[in-house]
C-alpha cells in the first residue's frame, strides 16, 4: 500500500516576490471557502427542507468536537420499530445514508445497539432491490467487503466493535443517491421491581482511552476512522471513537421510533422516560406509540417501561422453541417477594465511588450528588462507610471505612455537595482502592459505583474486578443520557451485584430507594438448577448470579428433548430454599434460540476475561455465532451487489459520518480531559488541499499579478 503524505509548511526565507504573497493567499482562501459553497447549493436543490437546513447549517464542512472537519459526509437518518410480545422484542433499524456530494461515497457509521442484542440479520436495501447479508468470520467478511469496493459494486459490512458498539460501511454510494442498511435483532425484556423495560441506545458517547499509542501513524480506513489512536490499553480504540460534531452546528442523525407491545396483560402504567410519545391501543389490546415530535436527533437513550395492573404481574413465564432439532427455552421465576422477618439485619460496610471527570459535567454530576446523598442518609449506626472520587486522579475522604456518626455523615455530605466534574476517567486506580479492603468481620461489604462508564478499557477492569473481588458485592449506577451499559451491566455481574440506570435528576429518589431495598435485604446466592427425568441442559448463564429483592431468575436452556420440570435450589437468609417449576405448556416462539446463543456467548466472552486463552474462546465463539447466524466479536455480515455501478474511472472517497455529543454533556469539559491520540486527519487533508490550491492559484495568476504593480507606476 502507498501512504501519500501531504505536508505544508511554513514560510522561510526570502520569497521572489513578497508583495504578490498577500494576495494569493487572500485569493486562495476567497475561492476556497467559495467551492464548497457552491457545491452545497447544488446538492440542496435535490434535497428535502430537513436536509437543505442542515446544509445551511455547514453539513458540508463540519467542525468536530473532537478535532479536525469533517468533509461532506453523508445525511443519515435511522428509523427504529420494536415488536414486543410477553419477555420478547424483535427490533428492526433501518440506516438510511444519503449521499448529498458529487462524489462516490463509502460511508461509515459507528453507533450503539443494546448489550445483549442477538444480531442475526442485515439486508442491503437499493431502491426497490434487497440484497441479503451472509454471515461470514469477521476476515472473511472484510475480505469479501473490500473485493466488492474496489470493483465499483454497492456492499455493506456489519461490524460489532464491542458488545454495544457496531460499525456500519456502505461502498459505492453514488451522487445524490439513498442506499438503506436493514439490521434485525431479538432481545428479551428487562424485568426488575414488577416493571418491564426496554431500552435503545441512540449514541456512542466518548470514551477516554487510556495508555501509550502505538508507534504507527497510520490509519486504515474501516478499522480506524475515530478520533483516539490504538493505545497499548485499548488496542480497537480508532473504531470505538467516532467523530463527534461541535455542538454550534446544532443535531444531526435524526431518528424515529416505533414501538407495537403486545404485554399479555392490562397494565397500570406505560411511559417513554425521555422521549414523548402518542399512543393508541386496538382492540386486540395491543399498544402502538409512536414519537411525538416524529424523529428527534439521536443524542440520548430511549426508555420505554411498563407496569402490570394490580394482581398480574407474573410469579413465572417460559417461551420455547424447537430449533435445528433441539428444544430451547427462556424461563423467567421470581423467588419470594420478602426475606424471612425473623432475620436479624447485617451491619454493612459500604464504599461510595463516584465518578467526577469532564464527561461527568452538567447534568450527569448533578444526578451522581443528589444519588449519593439520599445514599449517605440512608445508613445506620453500625455500618461503616468511605466516599471514594476519581478523575485523572483518584482521592478518598477518610484513609479508610469509618464508623456512621453525625459527625463523619456532616463530612461526608459537605465534601459530596462540593464535588464538580473535570478532568480524565481513569477509573482502574479507583476500582483498585474500592476493592483492596476485605470486610470487617460480621459485617457485608458492598461497594456503589456511580459513573456514566465512559471508558474503553472494559476488559482491563473486568479482570480488576474478577481479582480483587474477595468477599465484596459491586453495584454500578449509570449516570447521564447515554450511559456504557455494557460496562456497567457486566462489572455488576463480575462483581456480583446489579446494575441500576438513572438517566435524570427526576428519577433519583425512586431509583436509589430500589437499590437501597436491594443493598439492606438478603439475597438468594448459591443458585443450581436440576430437569426432572435426568434430562441434561446446556443452561445459561451458566454461573447463575446471586438475585436481590424484586429481580427474578431469567436462564436460557438449550436440552435435547423437551423437559417437564424444573427443580431451583438455592441459600436464601443462611437457609436452603427451592422451588419447583411445572415447565407444561408455555408460549411458542421463534427466536428463543437467539437469545440462547447470544448469552453462550456472552458466557464465553466472561471466560476470556477471566483468563481463558483468546484461541479457545474464538474457537467456540465462532462454533456458536456461524451456527445461530449471529455477529459476534468474530463474525460480521456482509452484504454484495453482483453487478459494479461505480466507473473505473471515478474515485471513491470514505466519509466518516458523524455523531451527536450526549445530551446535557460539555465538549469543552469531554474534549478538554480525553486523551486526544488520534492525529486530526480530515483537518490535515483540509489544509493540504488549501495548500495545492494556493499553489496552483500562485502559479496559473502568476502573470497577472505581474501586471498590477506596472500599471499602478504607469511603466
Amino acid at each position: 500500500m502507498t501512504t501519500t503524505t501531504i505536508t505544508v509548511f511554513p514560510g522561510s526565507g526570502r520569497s521572489r516576490k513578497p508583495r504578490h504573497s498577500t494576495m494569493i493567499v487572500l485569493l486562495s482562501l476567497l475561492l476556497c471557502w467559495q467551492l464548497p459553497q457552491a457545491v452545497a447549493a447544488d446538492a440542496a436543490a435535490e434535497m428535502t427542507p430537513m436536509e437543505q437546513d442542515q446544509v445551511q447549517r455547514g453539513s458540508l464542512l463540519l467542525h468536530l468536537a473532537s478535532g479536525g472537519v469533517s468533509l461532506d459526509a453523508p445525511m443519515l437518518k435511522t428509523d427504529v420499530k420494536m415488536d414486543v410480545s410477553g419477555m420478547l422484542a424483535r427490533v428492526s433499524v433501518h440506516q438510511r445514508f444519503h449521499n448529498i456530494s458529487s462524489e462516490w461515497a463509502e460511508g461509515i457509521y459507528v453507533f450503539p445497539l443494546p448489550e445483549d442484542a442477538a444480531v442475526d440479520r442485515m439486508r442491503l436495501r437499493i431502491g426497490e432491490r434487497i440484497i441479503e447479508g451472509e454471515i461470514k468470520e469477521k476476515a472473511e467478511a472484510r475480505r469479501t467487503y473490500e473485493k466488492a469496493k474496489r470493483e465499483g459494486k454497492k456492499a455493506s459490512l456489519l461490524r460489532q466493535e464491542r458488545p454495544n458498539i457496531f460499525t456500519t460501511a456502505v461502498a459505492n454510494i453514488a451522487p445524490g443517491e439513498e442506499v438503506v442498511v436493514e439490521i434485525e435483532y431479538q432481545q428479551n425484556l428487562h424485568y426488575d421491581q414488577e416493571r418491564f423495560s426496554i431500552r435503545f441506545p441512540l449514541v456512542v458517547a466518548p470514551r477516554y482511552i487510556p495508555g501509550t499509542p502505538k508507534q504507527s501513524d497510520e490509519i486504515k480506513g474501516f478499522q480506524g476512522s475515530g478520533w483516539a489512536k490504538d493505545t497499548d490499553q485499548v488496542p480497537d480504540a480508532s473504531r470505538i471513537t467516532p467523530p463527534v460534531l461541535d455542538p454550534a452546528h446544532g443535531k444531526i442523525n435524526q431518528v424515529s421510533i416505533q414501538v407495537n407491545l403486545n404485554a399479555g396483560f392490562p397494565l397500570a402504567r406505560l411511559e417513554s422516560s425521555y422521549h414523548p410519545m402518542d399512543t393508541t391501543q386496538d382492540e386486540q389490546g395491543v399498544h402502538h406509540m409512536t414519537l411525538r415530535e416524529g424523529q428527534v436527533p439521536a443524542d440520548r437513550d430511549f426508555e420505554l417501561t411498563w407496569v402490570p395492573a394490580a394482581n398480574n404481574a407474573p410469579q413465572a413465564a417460559m417461551f420455547r422453541e424447537n430449533w435445528d432439532d433441539a428444544d430451547y427455552s427462556l424461563m423467567m421465576v421470581m423467588p419470594p417477594a420478602k426475606a424471612n422477618a425473623d432475620a436479624g439485619r447485617i451491619a454493612r460496610e459500604v464504599i461510595y465511588v463516584i465518578d467526577t471527570s469532564g464527561s461527568m459535567h452538567g447534568a450527569s454530576i448533578d444526578q451522581a450528588r443528589a444519588a449519593l446523598l439520599l445514599a449517605l442518609k440512608r445508613l445506620q449506626p453500625g455500618d461503616r462507610f468511605n466516599v471514594i472520587q476519581f478523575n485523572s486522579n483518584t482521592s478518598a475522604l477518610f484513609r479508610g471505612a469509618v464508623q456512621v456518626t453525625p459527625n463523619n455523615i456532616h463530612k461526608a455530605m459537605n465534601y459530596v455537595a462540593g464535588l464538580y466534574a473535570e478532568g480524565g476517567t481513569e477509573m482502574l486506580s479507583a476500582l483498585r482502592l474500592a476493592l483492596r479492603d476485605d470486610a470487617s468481620e460480621g459485617m457485608l461489604r458492598q461497594v456503589v459505583f456511580l459513573t456514566d462508564g465512559s471508558v474503553g478499557n472494559e476488559e482491563k477492569l473486568f479482570n480488576t474486578i474478577q481479582q480483587q473481588l474477595g468477599s465484596s458485592r459491586l453495584f454500578t449506577v449509570g449516570i447521564g443520557s447515554a450511559p456504557n451499559s455494557f460496562f456497567m451491566t457486566r462489572a455488576a455481574q463480575f462483581g456480583r451485584g446489579t446494575f441500576t440506570y438513572i438517566g435524570k435528576v427526576d428519577e433519583v429518589k425512586q431509583k436509589m430507594a430500589e437499590l437501597f431495598s436491594k443493598l439492606e435485604s438478603p439475597m438468594l446466592t448459591d443458585i443450581t438448577i436440576e430437569l426432572a427425568d435426568g434430562i441434561k441442559a446446556d443452561l445459561r448463564p451458566q454461573r447463575i448470579p446471586d438475585l436481590y429483592l424484586g429481580e427474578p431468575l431469567l436462564v436460557a436452556l438449550r436440552t435435547e428433548q423437551k423437559p417437564t420440570q424444573m427443580q431451583i435450589k438455592g441459600v436464601l437468609d443462611g437457609k436452603p430454599w427451592s422451588r419447583s417449576i411445572e415447565m407444561e405448556g408455555g408460549a411458542d416462539s421463534p427466536g428463543v434460540h437467539l437469545l440462547w446463543a447470544r448469552r453462550t456467548i456472552a458466557d464465553l466472552m466472561d471466560e476470556r476475561a477471566r483468563g481463558k486463552p483468546e484461541s479457545e474462546v474464538r474457537t467456540a465463539v465462532l462454533d456458536i455465532a456461524l451456527t445461530h447466524k449471529l455477529v459476534s466479536k468474530y463474525t460480521s455480515l456482509v452484504a454484495v451487489d453482483k453487478t459494479p455501478v461505480r466507473p473505473m474511472d471515478k474515485d471513491l472517497k470514505q466519509k466518516n459520518i458523524p455523531t451527536n455529543l450526549p445530551k446535557g454533556w460539555s465538549s469543552n469539559q469531554v474534549f478538554g480531559s480525553l486523551p486526544q491520540s488520534a492525529t486530526p486527519a480530515p483537518l490535515h487533508l483540509l489544509l493540504g488541499l488549501l495548500g495545492i490550491l494556493a499553489g496552483w492559484l500562485a502559479r496559473k495568476f502568476e502573470w497577472l499579478l505581474d501586471l498590477l504593480p506596472r500599471r499602478a507606476t504607469g511603466s
